[in-house]
């Protein structure tokens, strides 16, 4: 018995650690745009049953509650939760947020398409709309190079001003996607996520349409984490690996005593 106990102390103390992890990441993206934080979720694991409920004790009487010993837990999804993050007005005419539900469509190089909730945009030397790494915006939308000013509308309308002209041009139409499960979606990183079986297919629509977020010009989406509740969640995970290393020692002791037992 004291040796089961020793496992299953040991199983919540990995648990434990993968919070543990998860919490450390949660806290080093604090001021990444666009970051969504993590939780874990457990499970219990399995129970040796040493008598089963309803079990006949006498005639015509059953035990109300058998007898089952559980052997610790696991984890059994770390989950990301896509709650809206702060913004944070930049002024700067690339940086878009998206109030609401939705995700900018990125281009990877090798041709497949990732979504990110993180809307620093840079022009790269074709005048393209671009991540941090250089991958181009879908629809792909190309700044002309004598450009006044750029203009980005709650619908995603892009207009630039140009030189000799009174109205501004519209240059191209910003798409959000959708998913019906977006904890489902697979993080590559680079602030990106590709779609997977969980995640259902993408729905693909305009800013402020049909349930789609809206743009917001100037600001970027701050991460969602909250120091002071994951400090908190830090201080518990600590005092439960505190907790279950203290049944490892409280079971090596009983071992010992066992041991020292004679006829």
């Amino acid at each position: 018995m004291m040796i089961r106990a020793l496992w299953t102390a040991a199983a919540g103390m990995n648990a434990e650690q993968l919070t543990v992890d998860v919490i450390a990441n949660n806290l080093a993206n604090v001021n990444t745009a666009g970051f969504k934080r993590s939780r874990v979720d457990f499970q219990d694991l399995l129970y040796q049953t040493e008598r089963v409920p309803g079990t006949a004790s006498a005639r015509n009487a059953q035990v109300p509650a058998g007898i089952q010993v559980g052997l610790g837990s696991r984890p059994g999804a770390v989950y990301k939760i896509f709650s809206q993050g702060t913004f944070q007005q930049t002024g700067n005419p690339l940086d878009l947020a998206i109030e609401g539900d939705g995700f900018f469509q990125i281009q990877l190089p090798d041709g497949r398409i990732a979504y990110t909730r993180d809307g620093s945009f840079k022009l790269d030397n074709q005048g393209r709309l671009v991540t941090s790494d250089g991958f181009p915006l879908q629809p792909e939308i190309t700044i002309p190079p004598d450009a006044l000013s750029i203009s980005i509308g709650q619908d995603g309308t892009v207009s630039v001003m140009l030189p000799g002209q009174t109205q501004p041009q519209e240059v191209g139409q910003i798409q959000l996607a959708r998913f019906v499960n977006p904890a489902g979606l697979q993080s590559i990183g680079r602030n990106l996520f590709v779609a997977t079986f969980a995640s259902g297919e993408p729905q693909v629509g305009t800013p402020g349409l049909e349930g789609f977020g809206s743009i917001a010009q100037g600001f970027l989406e701050m991460s969602n984490v909250k120091v002071v509740e994951e400090m908190v969640a830090l201080i518990t995970a600590l005092r439960a690996y505190e907790v279950n290393s203290k049944a490892i020692q409280t079971a090596d002791e009983m071992l010992s005593i066992a041991n020292q037992v004679r006829r």
